[in-house]
């Protein structure tokens, strides 16, 4: 098993539904309707989920924004509104649970304000390059089917179309490691400052993400 666990989505929406879903509190799991299933029908199958981890009550905004500082380490994200929707790719350097279930809370959220009738898929899996998978490729960890109907995880989804539309997504995750990668060797009291500007440029998050940091 990989130590790069990812969780990652592309969500259609409209600007003020994005900055909605920003400054509205999530209640916690309870938003997906069968969370307890996080885990059926793929790699760990049988695995129980710790939802005790996902942090409750704070909005996307006020959480989000404490991932894009500069003591964040083991987190790479790309969170921002694009051409129309909520687009992230999180990863994650080993399996950081409160992250994970805190950002599969947050995104089953942002499924109410779809502007899409059909439901959006957010994907959860561990990678060690943070690639996606094949669609049919049985390694997934999770998908959420995530909609203005709720949120539920099923494990008979079609992901040709979810992997389709977050290439972009992808593309930047990796752009965003190549950056950090060419600052990797600075030492000294700034480095941590520099990676948190590269971090925090607007490729990779939205500005209204950061504004309560």
């Amino acid at each position: 098993m990989s130590d790069t666990f990812v969780v990652a989505a592309r969500i259609p929406m409209g600007r003020e539904g994005f900055e909605q879903w920003l400054e509205t509190p999530v209640s916690g799991s309870e938003v997906i309707e069968n969370h307890g299933a996080m885990y059926d029908g793929w790699f760990w199958d049988g695995k129980a989920p710790d939802w005790g981890q996902a942090e409750a009550g704070i909005t996307p905004r006020g959480y989000f924004a404490d991932c894009f500082g500069e003591d964040t380490g083991g987190l790479t994200y790309v969170l921002r509104y694009r051409e129309g929707a909520l687009e992230a790719y999180l990863m994650h350097f080993g399996f950081c649970e409160s992250n994970v279930y805190t950002a599969l809370v947050m995104l089953a959220a942002a499924g109410r304000l779809s502007s899409d009738v059909a439901p959006s898929v957010v994907l959860f899996w561990a990678e060690t390059s943070g690639s996606m998978f094949a669609a049919d490729s049985g390694g997934w960890l999770a998908t959420l089917s995530v909609g203005v109907d709720g949120a539920r995880f099923a494990a008979d989804l079609d992901l040709t179309a979810t992997i389709a539309e977050l290439r972009t997504a992808e593309a930047s995750y990796f752009d965003l490691l190549v950056r950090l990668a060419e600052v990797e060797e600075t030492v000294g009291a700034e480095g941590g400052s520099r990676f948190a500007a590269i971090t925090r440029d607007p490729r990779y998050v939205d500005a209204a993400v950061l504004a309560a940091s």
